[in-house]
């Protein structure tokens, strides 16, 4: 297998006392996983996590995926809010060795499109050795949106969405040359950052 051919292990960990209880299905972790087959050309594994809102369930999942799976990026759903169980953010702030906190403005930019409350989101990103966690919003539909951003009637971007720069941000700790489909996320690389496409 060739550098440009490297699997992107992704970890997807999805945060929800009732779905972790069997009291619904959880849809977090679908939704992240069909964004991202249609979103990637490139090779990409899944590890899939399911736990409740407790923040040491979700440190000790979110130091498992890096240290031990290998993860190069890691997405989680859920657990963003300003609710008393919404810990998702402290969790990675207290596994990550350097906030990315562009991430999280970019998250809210987008969804104060749709609702005022998105300022009541506390999703943010961060780097955890040569891992970028990322918090995302729990409901497909924005989970869609905060990754994608949102296009005009002609399909031309009017908000960027934060995958843009994910794959541009794992070249810089060491991770896989990620490739996405135009189509549905345009990846940006400065110019001496781009490779040929393969054939």
């Amino acid at each position: 297998m060739s550098e440009q051919e490297e699997t992107l292990i992704v970890g997807l960990v999805s945060v929800s006392d009732r779905a972790s209880s069997g009291v619904y299905p959880d849809q977090g972790i679908p939704a992240l996983q069909e964004w991202l087959m249609r979103a990637l050309t490139s090779p990409v594994r899944f590890e899939t996590r399911l736990i409740p809102d407790e923040r040491p369930q979700i440190e000790a999942a979110l130091i498992e995926l890096c240290d031990s799976a290998g993860c190069h990026l890691v997405l989680t759903t859920g657990g963003t809010g300003p609710a008393r169980r919404d810990v998702t953010p402290d969790a990675t702030l207290a596994v990550a060795d350097k906030e990315m906190p562009g991430f999280g403005e970019q998250m809210r930019q987008i969804s104060l499109h749709f609702v005022p409350t998105a300022i009541l989101s506390r999703q943010t990103a961060a780097i955890r050795g040569s891992t970028l966690i990322l918090n995302l919003p729990g409901q497909p539909k924005s989970i869609r949106e905060t990754l994608e951003g949102l296009k005009d009637v002609e399909g031309k971007s009017v908000v960027p969405g934060i995958f843009a720069a994910v794959p541009y941000c794992l070249d810089l700790i060491g991770g896989p040359y990620v490739v996405t489909d135009d189509s549905v996320v345009k990846a940006f690389r400065p110019k001496s950052a781009q490779r040929p496409p393969q054939t």
